[in-house]
């Protein structure tokens, strides 16, 4: 195993004025506490000393981990599922809303997980390929929608061609190449499509009221945690345009189910879900400070 990344400058806009801003908890696989620092001139956090690229499947190992074995283990993780048809439906009317192409046009999902989303766009029209770096993601992708899911060097052959549409559902927080996949989805992406990148939001109320407990750091998981600023940064230094940014409000509630647990070391919906309520009531007046959001951007 190598040496942990130890960053001396933003792994974003490369600033070296950076400092430590608090310490988190892995609660799904290792136990061990990562630190956080944040960059000073694009307000970026992002977890240090992490494991390299080649070496962090080891904290991806986890029946927990619900992206890449669809679980049910757990009244949250049981809740998360009773949730996602209309999640996905929801994704599905927005990406439509962003769509020029008249006919079969062509979607890229960035992480794709299990291909849950992939399935649903192909089930109303659209031609969906996926990338996804998880070799038992690939093969539940397969076994259970049928779908082609490419490995993470695909992402940058330039055969794969271009999209009309390129989604990354939290996803960006977790690639090692930052700058290198911002390059390549500009890349990709048609010159009247649109990207969306969903992430989650360390300014949003629930991150305030559990600080280092916070289920969305999910380090060392998340390398990356942005604020709206971060984004908007980021993508002007790509050349890209932000054109909507858009609330994710059923994860208010799931991370802070998930919250509340590490918290008090004890299952607590009811905490977890008044909490998550709360934070999407302040939503509705500072639509920046939703737990997640989805970034709509373009050329």
């Amino acid at each position: 195993m190598s040496s942990p990344i130890h960053y001396t400058n933003c792994p974003a806009c490369g600033s070296s004025d950076i400092k430590r801003v608090l310490a988190a908890k892995d609660h799904t696989v290792s136990h061990k506490t990562f630190e956080i620092w944040e960059c000073s001139r694009c307000t970026l956090r992002f977890t240090q000393d992490v494991p390299q690229q080649d070496d962090i499947a080891a904290y991806y190992q986890s029946e927990d981990y619900i992206s890449h074995s669809n679980t049910s283990k757990g009244l949250v993780n049981r809740l998360y599922l009773s949730v996602r048809e209309r999640s996905l439906k929801n994704k599905r009317k927005l990406v439509q809303s962003y769509t020029n192409a008249e006919s079969m046009p062509r979607l890229l999902d960035v992480g794709c997980g299990i291909g849950s989303f992939m399935d649903h766009m192909r089930q109303h029209g659209w031609v969906v390929e996926g990338v996804e770096p998880s070799e038992v993601a690939r093969q539940n992708a397969v076994k259970q929608y049928g779908l082609h899911v490419y490995p993470p060097d695909k992402f940058f052959d330039p055969a794969l061609g271009n999209f009309d549409i390129i989604t990354m559902w939290h996803v960006l927080e977790h690639v090692h190449l930052l700058n290198e996949y911002m390059y390549r989805l500009k890349e990709l992406l048609r010159p009247q499509g649109a990207l969306f990148i969903a992430v989650p939001n360390y300014t949003s109320l629930d991150a305030s009221k559990y600080g280092e407990n916070w289920a969305a750091w999910d380090v060392p998981r998340h390398l990356y945690h942005f604020s709206p600023e971060s984004m908007r940064q980021l993508v002007e230094k790509h050349g890209l345009t932000l054109r909507s940014v858009k609330p994710m409000w059923f994860d208010s509630f799931y991370v802070s189910m998930l919250s509340e647990k590490y918290k008090t070391g004890r299952q607590s919906v009811l905490k977890g879900g008044i909490m998550g309520g709360i934070s999407n009531l302040n939503t509705l007046f500072h639509k920046e400070q939703c737990s997640s959001l989805i970034y709509v951007i373009g050329k």
